[in-house]
């Protein structure tokens, strides 16, 4: 990816699962990053150096400059990038040993996604096997 001086950094992730979209509008409502959230079945991956495996794994925060942090770190820097007190807890979950406690937990999470409120049987299926998808 090219840099694109100007661009604000851009959240990808999986607009199929019902708990991933909520987290995602609970985060544009209260924490107010200043990022542009796409759902990655919408997203041109290639042109951000991502795989569409990757993207199915975890949510991807994408800088202007191109660099890609996934999953835990992904969420760190949409709190930094929020400003305010969010920006402080962004701080500490990219310090370890914070840091592994996130990964940890997000993968807990990732991994459950369809147990957790508003999750559906949907969020756990690989995108070629929900409904209505077609790859």
């Amino acid at each position: 990816m090219n840099p694109e001086p100007g661009r604000p950094p851009i959240l990808v992730y999986d607009g199929d699962c019902a708990f991933c979209t909520t987290s995602v509008r609970f985060a544009e409502r209260r924490i107010r990053p200043d990022c542009k959230a796409i759902p990655w079945q919408f997203a041109d991956l290639g042109s951000f150096g991502v795989t569409q495996q990757r993207a199915e794994y975890e949510v991807l925060w994408i800088t202007p400059t191109g660099t890609v942090h996934g999953g835990s770190q992904a969420v760190a820097r949409l709190l930094l990038n929020a400003g305010r007190g969010w920006a402080l807890l962004g701080a500490l979950l990219v310090l370890p040993p914070l840091r592994w406690l996130a990964h940890g937990t997000y993968r807990l999470i990732a991994n459950n996604r369809e147990r957790m409120p508003g999750g559906t049987a949907a969020c756990m299926l690989p995108a070629d096997r929900r409904p209505g998808m077609t790859l």
